[in-house]
């Protein structure tokens, strides 16, 4: 089984949760262009004023994918 990586982006203010959703979009699109195998894309509030949004890819594709995207961080993905 594939290891899967959680890209992850923060945003934070009042503002965050629109941010994050309309970041989303450009997440898809992405996903759509590069043919993904997975397609997993979200959003998440943390608390009122710090939402995220991500994607999941294969480890393998990691490097590609992280240097096209420049995500704030990463974890490993567990589904």
């Amino acid at each position: 089984m594939d290891k899967k990586i959680k890209f992850i982006w923060d945003f934070r203010g009042p503002d965050a949760h629109k941010i994050a959703k309309h970041h989303c979009i450009h997440l898809e699109e992405y996903v759509a262009k590069e043919n993904l195998e997975i397609q997993i894309v979200g959003d998440e509030k943390v608390n009122e004023f710090h939402h995220i949004a991500f994607v999941v890819v294969q480890e393998q594709g990691m490097k590609i994918h992280r240097d096209a995207l420049k995500p704030h961080r990463g974890q490993v993905y567990n589904d």
